[in-house]
């Protein structure tokens, strides 16, 4: 199985290419990036793609991050990925970031209970807490990032993603300091393992916000309908 892996859900363009025979990523690309995703997704995804001597009809899924992150760097991953699975007739795979980023942890068997953890802005985390074995303890929520401490269950714990260091700051003094491995982003190869293990529920992406955009319309200035 061939799967091309796209994330564009947070500070990071990235794009991979997985053979699952070999186990091995054929080709991989990441570039750090705030803003401009749109513009550096689908020539990533070319240069990659090339590299892996790949066409897009060779591809068995396409997999996606689908949030939560960016509002707009979530759209543009979402609709290249939708895109190309149109146009080389292949499910595309939608895959929660913060899964993404717990899957390494999952993959050490290190016994610990494992918050990810993405920075919301304004002391907010978007986190979601798993135990050891990778089932889902808490599911995804916005909240405060003592929130997110109060809500671990306190044992042996990592803390990975953005917002890692933003929930460590607030561990209860008496308690065992968790393990932190900041990334701003997940590794494009474990978005594509992940995109292999998914199961296809034969329905295109979509994005998981968590919380509304900051734009929105203004109902007092719109204009009455004739």
């Amino acid at each position: 199985m061939r799967i091309l892996a796209i994330d564009t859900a947070l500070e990071v363009c990235a794009a991979g290419v997985l053979d699952t025979t070999s186990g091995e990523m054929l080709a991989a690309e990441s570039l750090p990036m705030a803003r401009g995703h749109a513009e550096a997704l689908m020539p990533m995804i070319a240069r990659v793609m090339d590299a892996a001597q790949c066409e897009f009809a060779e591809l068995d899924r396409i997999a996606v991050t689908v949030g939560p992150g960016s509002f707009t760097g979530l759209r543009v991953g979402i609709s290249a990925a939708r895109g190309i699975a149109l146009a080389a007739g292949k499910p595309a795979i939608g895959l929660s970031t913060l899964s993404a980023l717990a899957a390494p942890q999952v993959a050490a068997r290190a016994q610990e209970a494992i918050i990810t953890a993405i920075d919301a802005r304004n002391d907010n985390v978007y986190f979601q807490i798993f135990a050891p074995t990778g089932v889902t303890t808490v599911p995804p929520r916005l909240d405060l990032a003592s929130n997110a401490v109060r809500a671990a269950v306190v044992e042996p714990t990592v803390i990975t993603g953005s917002g890692a260091m933003l929930v460590a700051a607030r561990w209860p003094s008496g308690a065992a300091m968790p393990r932190v491995d900041e990334r701003a982003a997940p590794d494009i190869g474990w978005v594509a393992r992940l995109g292999a293990a998914a199961r296809d529920e034969g329905s295109p992406p979509k994005p998981l916000y968590l919380r509304r955009p900051d734009a929105r319309p203004q109902d007092a200035g719109r204009l009455p309908r004739r």
